[in-house]
């Protein structure tokens, strides 16, 4: 009987293992439908004999983002909704322009982990793990140095240098998904409640509304 029970745990840890990640594709490609009224996990492929080049192509990785913006960053995503090829191949990638000083503010990616290469300039980068601990890892990136975010753990890069820099990350993931922090926790619609946020932050509910003003 303990052996059953061995094998079961077994069987359900391995599946676990399986289905932790995009689950791999069963033909040579799924091109993403978006016009297909059926919802799916994912996306739903579009007729094979309906496909075209075009589906696996996206252009303009090479153009720079705007960084006029209040934190100084751009992120341009290539993500299933920007290259349809993507859907069912468990990758994506995006390229993050810095201002000068720019921030790529504290954010996490739900269903991917995140490998990120410096093109330009120079990054201050870190994660935190999870609790109890919650302890900070961080490292100065130059050019050419990677560095890698493990799945649903808050991480930030932020540009330690007097120019522009450049970074290009991908995520295992066609759809990694993004929460910036910030930006959930006081700009949500509608906003959470103000003691809720003053007591998770130990300061006055006038604080939390001065920042609720901002998002």
């Amino acid at each position: 009987m303990m052996s059953r029970f061995l094998i079961f745990g077994l069987l359900l840890t391995t599946c676990s293992i399986a289905f932790a990640s995009d689950p791999s594709p069963l033909q040579d490609f799924c091109v993403a439908d978006p016009n297909s009224p059926v919802f799916v996990n994912g996306v739903v492929c579009k007729d094979a004999k309906l496909v075209k080049a075009d589906d696996f192509l996206f252009r303009g990785l090479h153009l720079m983002g705007n960084t006029h913006n209040d934190v100084g960053s751009n992120v341009t995503s290539v993500t299933v909704a920007q290259l349809p090829g993507l859907n069912t191949l468990g990758i994506s990638m995006v390229r993050i322009d810095f201002a000068p000083w720019g921030v790529n503010p504290p954010h996490t990616h739900p269903r991917a982990t995140e490998v990120l290469t410096v093109i330009e300039g120079r990054l201050l980068v870190g994660f935190v793990t999870s609790n109890p601990e919650n302890r900070l890892i961080t490292q100065v990136l130059e050019k050419g140095d990677v560095f890698v975010f493990p799945q649903g753990l808050i991480h930030f890069q932020k540009n330690v240098g007097n120019g522009y820099a450049l970074a290009i990350a991908g995520l295992s993931s066609q759809n990694p998904g993004v929460i910036t922090i910030a930006n959930a926790v006081f700009g949500s619609n509608p906003d959470i409640d103000v003691d809720v946020l003053a007591k998770a932050f130990q300061v006055d509910i006038k604080v939390v509304q001065q920042i609720q003003s901002k998002f």
